[in-house]
């Protein structure tokens, strides 16, 4: 199927997210507060064994609630802005909370524009009442459960800002999908006050309840599933060689920046070198001194250089290959309901007593997997438009930035070769033929 072939040049597009520019080798765990948070593989808060009562299950309205538009970008009607972070400090704890403003023209809302305050566990929520109630659709990943050593201040204005971008693409990732943006937990979640909004996160299932379905669903996992079909085969090959090409750049990727960064700081070095070298020698005083001034020139066009790389480009690549994760999880959610499916094909087949009660199960059953098989295929076709999307501009830009970065530093060192050879000929003993 050459849908699923990786290709190299794998494309998409551009990010608001911004995450730490070193997180290689520095991590520090701080469970205990939610609110630090970067990016996170935690992708599985339901194992696809819950059935959520307002599923569609009928093959028909599955057809037509799973197709999406194409020009749906065209037609946008939820705009969403995480902004102004606030830091908050109580007997118990300490936290971050972010102002979530919402303007829509949608007329399920009482209004055309909200503004709420959100932490980092109520966006947490949001993700998990999603993937609940759609097992086999792709949530984009939220911040990772980690801070980086250097950055345990909990409210250093780089790190607030790194998930501050995080959270922005989050939410309108979810007010772009087709299915998410219509989710009465999303609506929740942006309009809701805070008395409400924790009023209706205590309506979820219970432990006992989702420890059940853990239980389910690790069965499941044991039985494994023995006719998957080839295109899910496939879409798992896809995922496994994307998994690996996108975590090797996003390392690589990470550790070039580094290196750009500890260049940098060697580079602020010499200039201050060369002007005090000028002092003691006078036949090069003014030589000296213009590379001095060449020196911070590209020091400031390299510092804004790495910048640039650090916002634009990292942030893209780790998103996708945290979202590798997501569709792992996906993947073996839509798995766990065909397992299920094949457990109540087979008990049926062998046992004689109450067969119309397990009939009626193995038809829910049924009704159930194509329901996840649709929703898995559409949004596997939308994720991947909007993943090569993401990384084409993303590459795109990067393009660009490096011709723009490379042709100022050029143009600063020609300059400084003008004035040496417009001094040289003045003089006329300086030959730079």
């Amino acid at each position: 199927m050459s849908g699923f072939v990786v290709d190299s040049t794998v494309s998409s597009g551009n990010s608001s997210v911004a995450i730490p520019t070193d997180i290689s080798g520095q991590i520090l765990d701080l469970d205990e507060d939610d609110d630090l948070e970067v990016f996170s593989k935690d992708t599985t808060v339901t194992d696809g064994s819950s059935f959520n009562a307002s599923m569609q299950t009928s093959p028909a309205s599955m057809i037509n609630q799973y197709k999406f538009e194409e020009d749906a970008e065209d037609t946008k009607d939820i705009f969403v802005t995480v902004d102004n972070p606030e830091s908050h400090v109580t007997a118990i704890e300490t936290y971050i909370t972010y102002r979530v403003v919402t303007k829509t023209t949608r007329s399920e809302f009482d209004s055309s524009e909200f503004e709420v305050r959100r932490r980092y566990q109520d966006f947490l929520w949001l993700k998990g009442r999603l993937e609940e109630a759609h097992p086999t659709l792709i949530v984009h990943p939220l911040p990772e459960k980690f801070v980086v050593k250097g950055m345990v201040e909990r409210f250093n204005e780089d790190f607030i800002e790194t998930r501050r971008r995080a959270l922005h693409r989050f939410l309108n990732k979810i007010a772009e999908h087709p299915i998410f943006s219509s989710s009465e937990d999303f609506k929740i979640f942006l309009t809701a006050a805070p008395g409400e909004l924790t009023s209706y996160k205590k309506q979820g299932p219970g432990f006992l309840s989702r420890m059940g379905e853990t239980v389910k669903a690790v069965a499941a996992a044991v039985r494994g599933v023995r006719n998957r079909p080839q295109e899910f085969t496939e879409m798992q090959e896809y995922v496994e060689a994307f998994s690996q090409k996108i975590s090797s750049l996003d390392k690589v990727t990470q550790r070039i920046v580094r290196e750009q960064k500890e260049y940098l700081e060697e580079l602020k070095e010499c200039g201050p070198t060369y002007a005090l070298w000028s002092q003691s020698e006078e036949e090069l005083a003014e030589p000296l001194k213009d590379v001095a001034g060449c020196v911070d020139r590209c020091c400031k066009e390299t510092e804004e250089q790495v910048k640039n790389l650090n916002d634009n480009l990292i942030p893209v690549l780790h998103e996708y290959a945290l979202c590798t994760d997501t569709l792992k999880a996906v993947l073996r959610r839509r798995d766990n309901i065909q397992a299920d499916f094949e457990a109540k094909t087979e008990a049926l087949a062998t046992k004689k007593a109450d067969r119309d009660t397990m009939r009626d199960d193995l038809d829910k059953a049924e009704d159930r997997l194509e329901w996840a098989n649709n929703a898995l295929k559409s949004d596997w076709t939308r994720w991947q438009k909007d993943m090569r999307t993401d990384l084409r501009s993303a590459f795109v830009d990067t393009a660009e930035r490096n011709v723009n970065y490379y042709e100022k530093c050029l143009a600063v060192w020609e300059s400084f070769l003008h004035s040496q050879r417009t001094d040289a000929e003045g003089n006329g003993n300086v030959d730079f033929s």
